[in-house]
């Protein structure tokens, strides 16, 4: 799923291609993707857009008359940017799963989303209290203080990993990154909230800003003013994500992994678990406990209400 760096870097591009750019067609092919009725989708149809704005892992087009276009691309979903007028199903185009075009002066942006699950979705709300209404309210950590960070973290025992990838308590962090974070922090996945010390709190708060600052001015350098077709959660350079029994580059230790349903956490044990090996079965209760049956679920719960 795109988590902060890469909805950040979906936002720049957009921002040189749409902003101030009349709207001037939306073309859904999924009737899977439209989640509301009212505000009509056909409403913003010839509205200037007026503002990008991120909300958590949303992608939020502003438009006029305070009209907004909230994307959730979750686990399969992709934006592209092709010449105006493309078709969103043309598979020379876009192999995965057309869903919809949105058509503007300057181009085509087409959203796919691989798979069969139908998992992203696209609404039209109206004002800040239709944005709100989507907000699952995690923090933002570029705006908490480290005393605010250490609030929220120690506000609900969990496993770190279960609490960086919460949508209701951290923004925009997902499965790829968190493992990233904590690898940089020197943390277990496992270890739990309300045991951390007051310097292991500080560390995290640390790592989690410099790790998504890193990723985003990484990415950033790549696309290099391109837009961004290669958004991936295994990216070369990463520490531990993806990187089962390869070294870990801080101490050569071969990187280990938890898996439980569809969720996968890589962590290297000299680093983060002072040599231990978190064995998947013994660890199966906990992790039924605190974590949904996938990190997509997990995600799905900001419609909880609050």
């Amino acid at each position: 799923m795109p988590e902060l760096p890469d909805i950040t870097i979906y936002i720049e591009a957009l921002e040189s291609r749409i902003l101030g750019r009349i709207l001037e067609e939306i073309r859904v092919v999924s009737p899977f993707l439209l989640r509301t009725l009212n505000p009509p989708l056909a409403s913003a149809r010839g509205k200037k857009v007026i503002q990008l704005r991120r909300l958590g892992k949303r992608i939020c087009i502003g438009l006029e008359g305070d009209l907004w276009l909230v994307l959730h691309l979750m686990i399969a979903g992709r934006l592209h940017w092709h010449p105006l007028g493309v078709k969103p199903g043309r598979p020379k185009v876009s192999p995965p799963r057309g869903l919809a075009c949105f058509d503007f002066p300057s181009g085509s942006l087409v959203w796919t989303e691989a798979g069969s699950q139908k998992r992203a979705s696209l609404h039209v709300v109206s004002g800040e209290a239709g944005l709100s209404s989507l907000d699952p309210g995690g923090l933002e950590v570029f705006d908490a203080s480290p005393e605010q960070f250490a609030a929220r973290l120690l506000s609900a025992n969990h496993t770190l990993k279960r609490a960086l990838t919460d949508p209701h308590l951290l923004s925009g962090i997902g499965n790829a990154y968190s493992d990233e974070i904590l690898w940089e922090a020197k943390l277990s996945p496992l270890a739990l909230t309300q045991k951390l010390s007051v310097p292991e709190i500080k560390r995290l708060y640390e790592a989690l800003r410099s790790s998504l600052t890193h990723w985003t001015d990484r990415l950033r350098a790549e696309a290099a003013g391109k837009f961004p077709e290669k958004v991936t959660a295994f990216r070369e350079g990463m520490a531990v994500h993806g990187r089962y029994k390869l070294p870990c580059p801080r101490c050569a230790t071969k990187i280990q992994r938890i898996r439980y349903a569809s969720n996968e956490t890589n962590y290297c044990p000299t680093c983060q678990t002072a040599g231990k090996l978190l064995a998947d079965r013994a660890l199966s209760r906990l992790l039924r406990q605190d974590w949904p049956r996938s990190l997509d679920e997990l995600d799905l719960l900001i419609s909880r209400p609050k």
